[in-house]
């Protein structure tokens, strides 16, 4: 039972596969660069290009991949993405048992790791508005939200924890293997699938590979609501290493009180996402959009105030914790949103396109941050995301009625799920 509806059996092992990755992903979060420190004694350079190099080319393999997983059935292609990742991973701690780990190989694992998760959050987009009533989209969409943010607040400190006991890569294999059980997850959800009609040209034609960005562009709300995105999660992810170097080398936080100073505010997703359907129920989605969507920009420049002691940990976990209750608010109603208004046949392409240029941002606005935190400090960084991101809520759509939703009677299967 979600949100007072019942959204059947088969949603209920969709959202244990999403929950046991998740959390799998939560206990390994950070864990490849930390294995880059501890075992291969890399340096700030090169876990930099780890962090930014491995997702970078994710996403350019990604391309090629999403009208290829468009014209396909879901779940296969979500199971054999959950067993990709599961062997990358796994290379690692079977390398280092053998003695011939290297940056190389983490460096491949990153990049298959961030492509196979692209084109599994595209799949399984499309198989969510196919498996699930329409009415119930908003609910099913909280409920991934708010597992979401729970696995980042509970996985990391207890990665952390474990690795300490048990070693480096022992967080490495507890993620690789969570892929192997949402794969058994995926399995038990069981039904038929309808195959969506082959593409009427080759998947690497530009017009394929490019139909998501067009739909998303062509959308007058649709492209306001990316352009905001990408910049807000870009700005908002570019702090995260500015934070790092004033909390842990300038004000001298000891790491736990830095672990507990983001693990903790996440909790607050659980409230943002529960809150979702009331609130939209309540005050409507276009009121959601501007009201909240403009309360995720305005609590960032509270960083800069970030002081010593148990003051300055209050302050830093006071701004997080609002930052975490709109977003977790806002996203539901976004992903909701995207799905209602793109066509079946372009739903994977579609979030294909999102998830690339969201993650091209964080790439590029962290790497902007880390130059000009280089020159200036890690303050006054953090002061110039704080007011560009203020400048983001202009970006929101101001019309108060959105379009209608998408009409499904589009040329190509709608590639559903049969009960």
């Amino acid at each position: 039972m979600v949100g007072g509806r019942r959204l059947g059996r088969r949603f209920g092992w969709l959202w244990a596969s999403y929950a046991v990755s998740a959390y799998g992903s939560g206990l390994g979060f950070g864990a490849l660069p930390l294995i880059a420190v501890l075992v291969l004694d890399a340096g700030p350079a090169e876990v930099s290009a780890l962090s930014a190099a491995g997702p970078a080319v994710g996403a350019l393999i990604a391309v090629p991949l999403a009208p290829w997983v468009e014209f396909r059935r879901k779940r296969p292609v979500m199971i054999g993405m959950d067993l990709v990742r599961f062997g990358a991973m796994a290379s690692v701690p079977v390398a280092y048992a053998f003695g011939v780990l290297g940056f190389v190989q983490l460096l491949v694992v990153s990049a298959v790791i961030a492509a196979a998760k692209i084109a599994f959050g595209a799949a399984s987009g499309a198989f969510l508005k196919a498996l699930v009533r329409p009415r119930d989209l908003l609910v099913a969409n909280a409920r991934f939200e708010s597992t979401n943010w729970s696995s980042i607040a509970v996985g990391p400190p207890l990665g952390g924890a474990a690795i300490g006991v048990f070693g480096p890569v022992t967080t490495v294999l507890a993620d690789a293997f969570s892929y192997l059980l949402s794969a058994l997850a995926l399995t038990a959800i069981g039904g038929r699938e309808a195959a969506p009609e082959p593409a009427g040209e080759s998947p690497l034609r530009a017009g394929a590979l490019l139909a998501g960005w067009r739909h998303i562009l062509g959308h007058p709300v649709l492209r306001a609501l990316y352009l905001n995105q990408v910049l807000v999660a870009g700005l908002i992810m570019a702090t995260e290493p500015l934070l790092a170097v004033l909390l842990l080398r300038e004000l001298g936080f000891p790491p736990w009180q830095y672990g507990l100073a983001f693990a903790a505010p996440c909790l607050g997703g659980l409230v943002g996402s529960r809150l979702a359907r009331r609130v939209v129920a309540r005050h409507g989605r276009d009121r959601v959009f501007r009201v909240v969507g403009t309360l995720r920009a305005v609590w960032l420049i509270g960083l800069v105030l970030v002081g010593p002691g148990v003051a300055g940990l209050v302050t830093v976990m006071a701004v997080e914790l609002a930052i975490v209750v709109s977003m977790s608010l806002y996203g539901p109603v976004l992903s909701t949103y995207r799905l209602e208004h793109t066509p079946q046949h372009l739903v994977t392409r579609t979030l294909t396109a999102w998830s690339i240029g969201q993650q091209a941002a964080v790439a590029v606005l962290t790497a902007l941050a880390g130059l000009l935190a280089g020159v200036t400090g890690p303050r006054p960084a953090l002061a110039v995301a704080g007011l560009l991101i203020l400048a983001t809520p202009l970006l929101l759509p101001r019309q108060r009625r959105t379009p209608r939703p998408a009409p499904e009677t589009s040329g190509r299967a709608a590639g559903g799920v049969r009960p």
